[in-house]
């Protein structure tokens, strides 16, 4: 278990970092949108081209694929459900607030979990190609939607298409699928940028942290505390389910998909958040209560089934 313990605590280190940065006020008052907009357009299509290429397509398309997408519908669509028809929120914050309780963090926090705990560096992509193949783009295309008014049919369909993280995942998969060797000095740009997408995100989300408290009043609590809650609980409770008596996966592979959908959420659904300058809070909350949170998770997973 020291491979969860030292993956959560360089993460801790880098935000703890981010938030002196934003104390001291460093980068000045606009460099969280700065830095939101150079990790989604440069920085984080470049690191998942990179991942998706060199992972064995049989890998990328194994039963963790379908069991992590059963597993994130049921807690996005749950999620959404409950803040849609019960408590009537608006569609961007409810769009939101569904990302936060099913999109996990597989990049920074899943790819140390899957070496140092699940033994498998690769462990984690099929979720990736999921996030950001599928969920990604429907949630930014209905993110896009509902924040710049309702266009034709046309743009809601091109919409993705023009989505700097599903190009550069599009085209990670397209080389893993057909093959092909992409020369060492092609890839090795690519490698480099990628490479500092992972820790300015930690650091942005660092920076946002300074003057701000958690579940404040009138701040929707209620939305963190739900989407913290699927998260942390009802998310591998599924994956589990789905694994163990539709998949009939036992032993190691059952280990690995209950252990991935405990991963606390993504700090990207932050950084769309900033984006589109809705539900920044929840999103914000809910990845801080989570990462905390999905330790003791993961523990227990790990003692029950490992």
């Amino acid at each position: 278990m020291s491979g969860v313990l030292i993956g959560f605590a360089i993460i801790a280190v880098i935000i703890a970092a981010g938030y002196v940065i934003g104390r001291i006020r460093l980068l000045g008052p606009h460099a969280p949108l700065v830095l939101a907009r150079l990790v989604y357009f440069v920085l984080a299509p470049s690191l998942l081209f990179t991942i998706l290429a060199t992972t064995p397509v049989e890998q990328l398309f194994s039963s963790e694929l379908a069991i992590a997408a059963l597993a994130a519908f049921s807690s996005i669509a749950l999620f959404a459900l409950v803040a849609r028809l019960v408590w009537r929120r608006k569609a961007p914050e409810a769009i939101i607030g569904s990302l936060a309780s099913g999109y996990v963090n597989a990049n920074n926090i899943g790819i140390p979990v899957a070496v140092y705990v699940l033994g498998d560096a690769a462990a984690s992509a099929p979720i990736i190609l999921l996030q950001l193949l599928v969920i990604a783009p429907i949630g930014l295309t209905l993110l896009d939607v509902t924040t710049k008014g309702r266009g034709s049919i046309l743009s809601t369909i091109v919409q993705p298409l023009r989505n700097p993280i599903l190009i550069g995942s599009g085209l990670g998969v397209l080389v893993s699928v057909t093959g092909v060797e992409v020369p060492a000095p092609v890839m090795e740009p690519f490698l480099i940028v990628g490479a500092a997408s992972v820790p300015l995100m930690l650091l942005n989300y660092g920076i946002s942290l300074h003057g701000q408290r958690i579940l404040q009043p009138k701040s929707g609590r209620r939305d963190v505390l739900l989407a913290s809650t699927i998260k942390l609980l009802v998310m591998p409770v599924a994956a589990w389910v789905f694994a163990r008596f539709v998949f009939g996966l036992e032993g190691q592979e059952l280990f690995v998909a209950v252990g991935l959908a405990a991963l606390p959420t993504a700090q990207n659904v932050f950084n769309y958040a900033q984006l589109h300058q809705r539900g920044m809070i929840v999103a914000r909350d809910t990845i801080l209560i989570t990462t905390v949170g999905s330790l003791p998770v993961l523990l227990l997973v790990a003692a029950l089934l490992n």
